[in-house]
């Protein structure tokens, strides 16, 4: 088989075959582990490695030998109209595990399969009826019609902005009902997301640019340094959600709609409505209900030592108590004055300074402690204890010898 190899030919050929290797890995571990996400991502890889096909062997000599052109024009190789909706719902599966694709939500498809339908139609009709081209424009690839590009990149950017406003609401929550929101946010998805997004607007840019006689020469060599950075993209996404740690996700099973008790207007604590109708002619009662239940968290969290564990959520902790998360989330905010991951952190902190001085602790390495504190990262750790402290572990260390 014709493969001429050269610089441009042979990095996607090598991204290719990696993307290929990672939707393979991602379709196993679907199976065994019944992660619907991963699926979503192995179908996802196989239409970005579909979509670099035509760049790579067009620079390895496809184009310009027969019947190899042929095989280019009459196959369907880019797929683009997939993309958004399979970004959209990975998005929605990873932060949900019980999520499906279901009843309505597969019209979401329906353009994509649109699309390779009609293609295969015609180039059967042209290889069968017509042998040779018909409907099938001989000069002309029809993945990379400019009608097709561009609705390509409108439906990606639309699908781009649900799964970013997906992903912020999921981040509000994880800092609401998590005591592990800087693991739970997975960065690397949000990275992902932005940088596929401004991707996707890159051949806008290119085709303004090319209209000016200085990027002339981008027509030809334009293309492939944005399938190469479509493919470095596309690789970045694979590592990090092959790789990454999703444990703890499954307590979360998160839908938008959660949010919606987190969200009513603020009610006030205690001493906020003495203070506001300390001057006023109706005194209003205070909420004792909300006063018991803060100091049930404080004895819970004191006696039990809650907050040691790694993966806490909210829901978890109000199961306990004997109420709903949504009521606990206001306590937590109202009486203390902060988020629960927050408030759990803080737990944290004042556990690994006290830990400090004890004998007992005295062997174990800075780390080890926050860990056993249950903190899940050092980076977390670092980040808490400046927040709460004011300084960061190796000055507070510094000064506890000085003293």
């Amino acid at each position: 088989m014709l493969f001429q190899f050269g610089l441009q030919s042979s990095l996607l050929l090598i991204f290719f075959f990696h993307i290929l290797v990672y939707a393979f890995l991602c379709f196993k571990r679907s199976f065994s582990q019944d992660n619907y996400a991963d699926k979503l991502l192995g179908w996802f890889l196989i239409i970005a490695a579909l979509l670099i096909v035509p760049f790579m062997v067009g620079f390895a000599g496809w184009y310009d030998n027969q019947p190899y052109r042929d095989i280019l024009f009459f196959i369907p190789f880019v797929h683009s109209l997939f993309i958004g909706p399979l970004l959209y719902f990975y998005t929605r599966s990873i932060f949900n595990y019980s999520f499906r694709i279901k009843g309505a939500n597969w019209l979401h498809f329906l353009p994509g399969f649109l699309y390779l339908l009609i293609s295969v139609a015609t180039s059967l009709a042209d290889l069968i009826f017509y042998r040779g081209y018909h409907f099938t424009n001989e000069y002309e690839d029809a993945d990379f019609a400019e009608w097709y590009t561009m609705l390509s990149m409108v439906s990606v950017l639309i699908y781009l902005f649900l799964a970013i406003r997906y992903y912020n609401q999921y981040k509000r929550y994880t800092a609401i009902a998590t005591s592990f929101a800087d693991q739970a946010s997975l960065k690397w998805l949000r990275n992902f997301l932005y940088a596929f997004a401004l991707l996707s607007v890159l051949p806008i840019i290119r085709t303004i640019l090319s209209n000016f006689e200085f990027f002339e020469r981008m027509r030809y060599f334009g293309p492939w340094y944005y399938y190469l950075g479509f493919a470095l993209v596309v690789y970045y996404i694979a590592i990090n959600a092959f790789h990454a740690v999703h444990l703890p996700l499954h307590k979360l099973q998160f839908y938008p709609a959660l949010l919606s008790g987190f969200d009513e207007p603020k009610i006030l604590s205690p001493a906020e409505t003495i203070e506001e109708n300390s001057n006023s002619d109706t005194p209003v009662k205070s909420d004792e209900k909300m006063i018991t239940l803060g100091k049930e968290l404080l004895e819970l969290m004191e006696k039990e030592f809650l907050f040691e564990r790694a993966d806490l959520t909210l829901s978890e902790v109000a199961k306990k108590l004997g109420t709903n998360q949504v009521l606990l989330s206001r306590v937590v905010n109202q009486q203390f004055e902060l988020n629960f991951n927050d408030y759990i952190n803080q737990y944290r902190v004042n556990a690994v300074i006290n830990r400090l001085a004890m004998p007992a602790f005295k062997n174990q390495t800075l780390l080890a402690i926050a860990f056993d504190a249950g903190f899940n990262s050092k980076a977390t750790f670092n980040r808490s204890f400046k927040k709460f402290t004011g300084k960061t572990p190796k000055d507070y260390l510094e000064r506890s010898y000085k003293a």
